[in-house]
């Protein structure tokens, strides 16, 4: 039988050889499956002297296994997923545990913990960010679902998650399908974030004029001040990378952006829900027009633009009108996604803490910042604040910012600049802030052309009106 290993993953690509060496670097003797002999043979080069072994054979994997067996899956979502369990189940023992940590939909990980659990298998999800580098030496761990199972492996996952002020950054989402859930917000979070950066590079460039070593130090200053975030770390690095003929890489990229469908995952049920995240869903919207390369091109020539970038953008001050507005947007995306988790904590019963979510995406995670320790504060001293802009210390931000939002939008419209994540926060803003909105007209014009009633300002009940009759004594 030989050495019984505390835990097992499956699937030894990059997240999972890397996690496995993680869990074996924390003392804990750890097994690893994969189909791919490569995969294995280079686990057991990179973890010589941990307690650490690859199998190519599932059966002798599961026999490796302390009882109950935990093991992680570290493959791609969808239909990959149910065929491994497929694979595992009859092997598996009553009370063994399987911990989905891919990117999989919160809905099948639903349907799934349903279906293990007629079989007597505990199973639950949880999200994991941090890549490559997280995986490896600590990432942010969202785990969900079933509570006795997520305390089985709790020291585990204690000991390899990124630490922050000695905390490990991960807890207990919540019940159900939580994890994934959570982790699905946080990836619209983080395309949004993304889509902001690069409007940010796009100002800088067709705007401001900066090459990419004035937009290096620009994103390097940032990260050093309260804008830190590992998101602005790499951009950094990125406009600093040259390639092997000298020249900067990122100008040899081409602009069409790929994505794995979790941005998209998040718009979708965001409407389900009835809660707007216009950044999030702009963003998603952009990878897929940056797609549309020929289009553009055509688009480019018969619509050139032929005036010069504003002398505005090029005064000294804008610079900082710039990082103000990059503050006000940003804080927006983490707001949008946060207003969704809440609305989705009720609809499905999850009791989302957002205090403990601030809490552990500090450290490991793709989307940690400065500014997520000032939204756990929020949070904790109250729980059930409404939206994140309504914090005193948070709306206070904002209303620094507010102008600068403004001016830049404005001067980018002006210009014919697209940033339209600047621009669908700022308007988010300007909705949310309307005590009055202009919605009283669509719901008459519902009422008019399909008779879908209407409520009344100060009464009860619906209305209807044939709009078409002329009003008596008219």
């Amino acid at each position: 039988m030989g050495t019984n290993y505390r835990i097992g993953i499956i699937g030894l690509g990059t997240m999972g050889r890397n996690l496995l060496l993680n869990i074996a670097s924390n003392g804990f003797a750890a097994a690893g499956y994969d189909k791919d002999p490569s995969k294995i043979e280079l686990l057991g080069k990179e973890g010589e002297g941990k307690p650490v072994k690859g199998f190519g054979d599932l059966s002798e994997f599961i026999t490796s296994l302390e009882k109950p067996a935990v093991i992680i899956l570290l493959v791609p979502a969808g239909k990959i997923v149910d065929d491994v369990i497929a694979e595992l189940q009859p092997l598996l023992a009553k009370g063994d545990i399987i911990i989905d940590g891919g990117n999989s939909h919160f809905t099948d990980t639903n349907t799934r913990v349903a279906k293990l659990e007629l079989a007597g298998l505990h199973f639950f999800g949880m999200g994991v960010s941090g890549g490559e580098e997280g995986a490896r030496f600590g990432p942010s761990l969202m785990p969900g679902g079933d509570k006795q199972a997520y305390q089985y492996a709790q020291p585990i996952l204690d000991a390899i998650a990124a630490k922050v002020d000695g905390e490990p950054c991960v807890t207990y989402i919540g019940p159900g399908a939580s994890g994934h859930f959570v982790k699905m917000v946080h990836n619209g979070i983080e395309y949004a974030i993304m889509q902001l950066i690069a409007d940010t590079y796009e100002i800088m460039r067709k705007g401001m004029g900066f090459a990419n070593e004035k937009i290096h130090e620009t994103f390097a200053a940032w990260n050093k001040a309260d804008l830190q975030s590992y998101l602005l770390e790499i951009t950094a690095d990125i406009f600093a990378f040259k390639d092997t003929d000298g020249l900067f890489l990122v100008d040899k990229i081409k602009d069409e952006a790929k994505s794995k469908g979790t941005g998209k995952w998040t718009t979708q049920i965001s409407t389900e829900l009835e809660l707007p995240i216009p950044v999030i869903d702009m963003a998603v919207a952009m990878r897929d027009l940056s797609k549309f390369k020929s289009l553009r091109q055509q688009f480019s020539l018969a619509f050139k633009k032929t005036e010069k970038p504003s002398s505005v953008f090029k005064e000294s001050s804008f610079k900082e009108t710039l990082k103000e507005a990059y503050t006000f947007a940003m804080i927006g995306i983490y707001a949008q996604g946060i207003h969704l988790m809440a609305k989705a904590s009720v609809a499905y019963e999850y009791s989302l803490r957002i205090d403990e979510i601030a809490r552990i995406w500090r450290g490991g995670c793709i989307i940690r910042s400065y500014y997520l320790e000032l939204i756990r504060k929020a949070f904790s001293s109250n729980p059930s604040l409404q939206h994140l802009c309504l914090d005193p210390d948070v709306g206070s931000i904002i209303s620094h910012t507010e102008k600068s939002a403004r001016n830049l939008v404005c001067e980018a419209v002006q210009n014919g600049i697209s940033i339209p994540a600047y621009t669908s926060a700022l308007s988010y803003f300007d909705a949310l802030t309307s005590a009055d909105m202009p919605t009283n007209l669509i719901q008459a014009q519902r009422d008019f052309f399909g008779a879908h009633t209407y409520e009344r300002i100060g009464e009860t009940g619906v209305f209807h009106t044939e709009w078409n009759q002329p009003l008596a004594g008219v």
